[in-house]
């Protein structure tokens, strides 16, 4: 299976559960996309994807919007298009002519499921990328932390003892439950 997965803004995590091996970002962020298990990478300052990736499988659009249609011609027919924000979406016709799936979903609470993802977890195959944790007393430090921008991963908020001792904002790291680190 191929995927591309395309990333702006802040959201460039690569989960490997299902082989996606082609990340698409700004070239600041290629090290950390290859870390996670991007076996190629586009640097879209540079290429649009949309002009040089063809037969894919899936595209998960973590940008979506009104522009995530631009990716439909980048899907095999009975491929599928998963923009993270779907608000805006206008290409329903074009995927139907194309035999592409758009699909965006809500989480739920499902235990069986969560009980799966926490072996995932455990196991390595699924990682998640965290770039800061703060206490949640320093909750608006956290804010300003995603304000800024370029972001590499979640932002974690601590509660409890070890919101105690947290406070790293020393840039991204791949690990669940994220490491509690000193001032």
């Amino acid at each position: 299976m191929k995927a591309i997965r395309f990333h702006e803004f802040g959201a460039p995590e690569v989960l490997r559960y299902e082989d996606a091996p082609l990340a698409v970002a700004s070239s600041r962020h290629e090290a950390f996309l290859r870390e996670l298990g991007a076996d190629e990478f586009i640097d879209y300052t540079q290429t649009k994807p949309e002009d040089d990736v063809r037969d894919v499988d899936l595209v998960v659009d973590a940008v979506g919007g009104p522009a995530a249609s631009r990716f439909l011609q980048t899907i095999r027919p009975g491929g599928a298009l998963f923009p993270i924000f779907p608000l805006g979406f206008a290409g329903h016709d074009e995927a139907a002519g194309r035999g592409v799936t758009v699909s965006a979903t809500q989480v739920r609470s499902n235990g069986d499921q969560l009980a799966k993802l926490a072996q995932l977890l455990d196991s390595g195959a699924v990682r998640v990328a965290v770039d800061s944790t703060f206490p949640l007393s320093e909750a608006a430090a956290a804010h300003h932390r995603a304000e800024a921008g370029h972001i590499q991963g979640k932002i974690v908020l601590t509660i409890g003892a070890a919101a105690d001792q947290s406070r790293d904002t020393g840039g991204p790291s791949s690990q669940w439950p994220p490491r509690v680190r000193g001032h």
